[in-house]
């Protein structure tokens, strides 16, 4: 079943932040995003009202008009992993946020999406090619990393290279871990 378009104006991170505060869950937009990004790219069934449940995760929404944008939230990120364009983004801060802060994001991402993808069923260890088990192997180093801020230019630009790695990686496992021939992906 083809992915249905995005979208004209895709959820934001600081939109998604404030629906979860306001749901009392105890999850961050970009974990949520990265769990959601796993659990879809992993081959994890759901529908855009029982992802959460699929990912064991707890959420206030009655009442609270939330649902109608975590509803959105799925089928954005089903359709990005899905578009023949490339057009996936892992969901980060603005570039205009403090370097930190959208480090830890990704951060946060990189464990989300490997926790997604073990909700998922994905096994690391077993029938994945060599080039998908590096990039989990990737994944998790930048899972478990921590910065050091020391040249920001410098600290900017890798930043924009791992955030563009990711966006690859994940195309590249969903194709892989879907059965798709794998899509060329390239450098914006």
């Amino acid at each position: 079943m083809p992915a249905p378009p995005p979208p004209a104006s895709v959820i934001s991170h600081a939109e998604l932040g404030a629906a979860l505060a306001g749901l009392r869950c105890s999850v961050g937009a970009s974990d949520l995003h990265g769990s959601l990004t796993g659990f879809l790219c992993g081959g994890g069934v759901a529908t855009s009202s029982t992802w959460l449940q699929r990912l064991a995760l707890q959420a206030q929404t009655d009442g609270l008009g939330a649902e109608p944008l975590l509803q959105r939230l799925f089928q954005e990120c089903r359709a990005q992993l899905g578009d023949a364009q490339l057009g996936f983004e892992p969901l980060l801060p603005d570039a205009e946020q403090p370097l930190a802060l959208r480090a830890e994001a990704m951060v946060e991402w990189c464990r989300g999406f490997l926790g997604g993808l073990g909700l998922a069923g994905v096994d690391a260890s077993r029938g994945l090619s060599a080039d998908a088990a590096e990039i989990l192997h990737d994944l998790g180093t930048i899972a478990a990393s921590q910065f050091d801020y020391d040249d920001a230019e410098e600290d900017e630009s890798s930043l924009t290279e791992i955030v563009e790695f990711l966006r690859v990686a994940v195309l590249l496992l969903h194709a892989e871990l879907q059965g798709a021939p794998p899509r060329r992906a390239t450098v914006h």
